[in-house]
Protein backbone atom coordinates (compact mmCIF):
# COMPACT_ATOMS: atom_id res chain seq x y z
CA UNK A 1 0.00 0.00 0.00
CA UNK A 2 1.57 3.29 -1.01
CA UNK A 3 1.30 6.51 1.07
CA UNK A 4 0.81 8.50 -2.12
CA UNK A 5 -2.40 10.75 -1.61
CA UNK A 6 -3.32 11.96 -5.36
CA UNK A 7 -5.06 14.86 -3.70
CA UNK A 8 -1.98 16.19 -2.36
CA UNK A 9 -0.27 16.38 -5.39
CA UNK A 10 -2.96 18.50 -7.14
CA UNK A 11 -2.37 21.21 -4.23
CA UNK A 12 1.25 20.97 -4.34
CA UNK A 13 1.63 24.52 -5.63
CA UNK A 14 0.16 26.01 -2.67
CA UNK A 15 3.03 24.42 -0.37
CA UNK A 16 5.61 25.25 -2.97
CA UNK A 17 8.01 27.55 -2.63
CA UNK A 18 7.91 31.36 -3.60
CA UNK A 19 10.47 32.71 -6.01
CA UNK A 20 11.69 35.74 -5.15
CA UNK A 21 12.35 38.40 -7.98
CA UNK A 22 14.51 40.62 -5.84
CA UNK A 23 16.59 41.40 -3.04
CA UNK A 24 14.42 40.87 0.17
CA UNK A 25 13.75 43.03 3.01
CA UNK A 26 16.51 41.54 4.99
CA UNK A 27 19.31 42.33 2.21
CA UNK A 28 18.04 45.61 2.21
CA UNK A 29 18.74 46.55 5.62
CA UNK A 30 22.01 44.79 5.52
CA UNK A 31 22.91 47.19 3.11
CA UNK A 32 21.70 50.12 4.68
CA UNK A 33 23.46 49.73 7.99
CA UNK A 34 26.85 48.86 5.89
CA UNK A 35 26.37 52.34 3.96
CA UNK A 36 25.76 53.83 7.47
CA UNK A 37 28.99 52.29 8.74
CA UNK A 38 31.05 53.33 5.51
CA UNK A 39 29.62 56.73 5.78
CA UNK A 40 30.41 56.99 9.57
CA UNK A 41 34.19 56.10 8.52
CA UNK A 42 34.63 58.23 5.18
CA UNK A 43 33.52 61.07 7.42
CA UNK A 44 36.03 60.02 10.64
CA UNK A 45 39.01 59.46 8.27
CA UNK A 46 39.08 61.34 4.79
CA UNK A 47 40.61 64.69 5.73
CA UNK A 48 43.00 62.45 8.16
CA UNK A 49 43.99 60.32 5.35
CA UNK A 50 44.46 63.33 3.34
CA UNK A 51 46.68 65.36 5.69
CA UNK A 52 49.02 61.43 6.81
CA UNK A 53 49.61 61.79 2.69
CA UNK A 54 50.74 65.34 3.36
CA UNK A 55 52.56 64.63 6.06
CA UNK A 56 54.25 61.99 3.68
CA UNK A 57 55.32 64.41 1.02
CA UNK A 58 52.38 64.53 -1.24
CA UNK A 59 50.54 68.16 -2.37
CA UNK A 60 47.76 69.19 -1.03
CA UNK A 61 45.12 68.10 -3.91
CA UNK A 62 47.48 65.01 -4.80
CA UNK A 63 46.44 63.65 -1.17
CA UNK A 64 43.40 64.85 -1.90
CA UNK A 65 42.88 62.97 -4.96
CA UNK A 66 44.52 59.46 -3.34
CA UNK A 67 42.03 60.01 -0.29
CA UNK A 68 39.44 60.30 -2.60
CA UNK A 69 40.35 57.12 -4.67
CA UNK A 70 41.44 55.06 -1.71
CA UNK A 71 38.04 55.37 -0.06
CA UNK A 72 35.84 54.95 -3.23
CA UNK A 73 37.81 51.55 -3.07
CA UNK A 74 37.44 51.01 0.34
CA UNK A 75 33.63 51.59 -0.25
CA UNK A 76 34.09 48.95 -2.98
CA UNK A 77 35.11 46.07 -0.55
CA UNK A 78 33.67 46.97 2.33
CA UNK A 79 32.25 44.10 3.85
CA UNK A 80 35.98 42.44 3.24
CA UNK A 81 38.05 44.65 4.98
CA UNK A 82 38.42 43.34 8.89
CA UNK A 83 40.77 46.93 10.01
CA UNK A 84 39.18 49.77 7.78
CA UNK A 85 41.69 52.44 9.07
CA UNK A 86 44.77 50.35 8.40
CA UNK A 87 43.97 48.98 5.19
CA UNK A 88 43.53 52.92 4.12
CA UNK A 89 46.11 53.93 5.46
CA UNK A 90 48.51 51.54 3.80
CA UNK A 91 46.59 51.58 0.34
CA UNK A 92 46.95 55.53 0.46
CA UNK A 93 50.38 55.20 1.21
CA UNK A 94 51.29 52.77 -1.19
CA UNK A 95 49.27 54.67 -3.87
CA UNK A 96 51.38 57.84 -3.11
CA UNK A 97 54.87 56.17 -3.22
CA UNK A 98 53.60 54.98 -6.74
CA UNK A 99 52.43 58.31 -7.69
CA UNK A 100 56.23 59.65 -6.57
CA UNK A 101 57.75 57.10 -8.34
CA UNK A 102 56.15 57.57 -11.59
CA UNK A 103 56.43 61.22 -11.26
CA UNK A 104 56.68 62.86 -15.02
CA UNK A 105 58.50 66.41 -15.05
CA UNK A 106 55.72 68.98 -16.72
CA UNK A 107 56.80 72.74 -17.16
CA UNK A 108 53.77 74.16 -15.92
CA UNK A 109 51.87 72.28 -13.00
CA UNK A 110 47.76 72.60 -13.44
CA UNK A 111 45.57 74.08 -11.43
CA UNK A 112 43.87 71.00 -9.44
CA UNK A 113 39.91 70.69 -9.67
CA UNK A 114 38.11 71.52 -6.60
CA UNK A 115 36.45 68.82 -4.46
CA UNK A 116 35.28 68.41 -1.18
CA UNK A 117 38.66 68.25 0.24
CA UNK A 118 40.14 71.49 -1.71
CA UNK A 119 37.11 73.96 -1.98
CA UNK A 120 39.79 76.05 -2.93
CA UNK A 121 42.37 74.57 -5.00
CA UNK A 122 44.34 78.07 -5.34
CA UNK A 123 44.73 78.30 -1.29
CA UNK A 124 46.77 75.36 -1.17
CA UNK A 125 50.27 77.26 -0.71
CA UNK A 126 48.45 79.35 2.18
CA UNK A 127 47.43 76.14 4.08
CA UNK A 128 50.44 74.57 3.84
CA UNK A 129 52.21 77.92 5.15
CA UNK A 130 49.77 77.79 8.26
CA UNK A 131 51.19 73.60 9.24
CA UNK A 132 55.04 74.14 10.74
CA UNK A 133 55.13 70.74 10.63
CA UNK A 134 55.51 70.45 6.89
CA UNK A 135 58.80 71.69 6.55
CA UNK A 136 59.87 69.27 8.99
CA UNK A 137 58.16 66.56 7.63
CA UNK A 138 60.05 67.30 4.27
CA UNK A 139 63.41 67.70 5.89
CA UNK A 140 63.59 64.24 6.84
CA UNK A 141 64.38 61.32 4.97
CA UNK A 142 61.79 59.20 2.60
CA UNK A 143 61.47 56.42 5.36
CA UNK A 144 61.39 58.17 8.34
CA UNK A 145 59.33 60.77 7.16
CA UNK A 146 56.25 58.00 6.48
CA UNK A 147 57.14 56.26 9.77
CA UNK A 148 56.59 59.95 10.97
CA UNK A 149 53.70 60.11 9.59
CA UNK A 150 51.95 57.06 10.55
CA UNK A 151 52.78 58.26 13.79
CA UNK A 152 51.03 60.96 13.80
CA UNK A 153 47.69 59.30 12.45
CA UNK A 154 47.69 57.56 15.18
CA UNK A 155 49.26 53.91 14.68
CA UNK A 156 51.99 52.04 17.33
CA UNK A 157 55.34 50.97 15.76
CA UNK A 158 54.36 47.35 16.08
CA UNK A 159 51.22 48.43 13.34
CA UNK A 160 53.30 50.60 11.61
CA UNK A 161 55.81 47.64 11.35
CA UNK A 162 52.65 45.47 10.60
CA UNK A 163 51.26 47.39 7.72
CA UNK A 164 54.31 48.42 6.14
CA UNK A 165 56.33 44.56 6.51
CA UNK A 166 59.28 45.91 8.22
CA UNK A 167 61.10 44.87 11.66
CA UNK A 168 59.54 46.23 14.35
CA UNK A 169 63.36 47.33 15.67
CA UNK A 170 63.28 49.50 11.93
CA UNK A 171 60.28 51.12 12.46
CA UNK A 172 61.19 51.69 16.36
CA UNK A 173 65.22 53.27 15.06
CA UNK A 174 63.66 55.50 12.23
CA UNK A 175 61.23 56.75 14.56
CA UNK A 176 63.97 57.88 17.06
CA UNK A 177 65.51 59.46 14.46
CA UNK A 178 62.65 61.60 13.37
CA UNK A 179 61.95 62.83 16.57
CA UNK A 180 65.71 63.61 17.04
CA UNK A 181 65.82 65.63 13.76
CA UNK A 182 62.43 67.25 14.81
CA UNK A 183 64.29 68.35 17.88
CA UNK A 184 67.00 69.93 15.94
CA UNK A 185 64.80 71.70 13.76
CA UNK A 186 63.15 73.16 15.94
CA UNK A 187 65.80 74.31 17.71
CA UNK A 188 67.13 75.93 15.19
CA UNK A 189 63.83 77.77 14.05
CA UNK A 190 64.00 79.02 17.67
CA UNK A 191 67.29 80.38 17.47
CA UNK A 192 66.24 81.75 14.51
Amino acid sequence: MSDYDPEEGANSSATAPVISHGPSKEHHQLRHESDAEFSAFYRETIRPLAAFLINQGATVHVAADIAQDTMTTAYRRWNDLRTPKAWAYKVASRALIRKIAAVEEDLVDDLPEPTSLLTRPDAIAEWEARHDALPLLRSLPPRQRQILAWTMAGFTPGDIANELDLPADTVRANLKKARRAAVAYLGVREEE
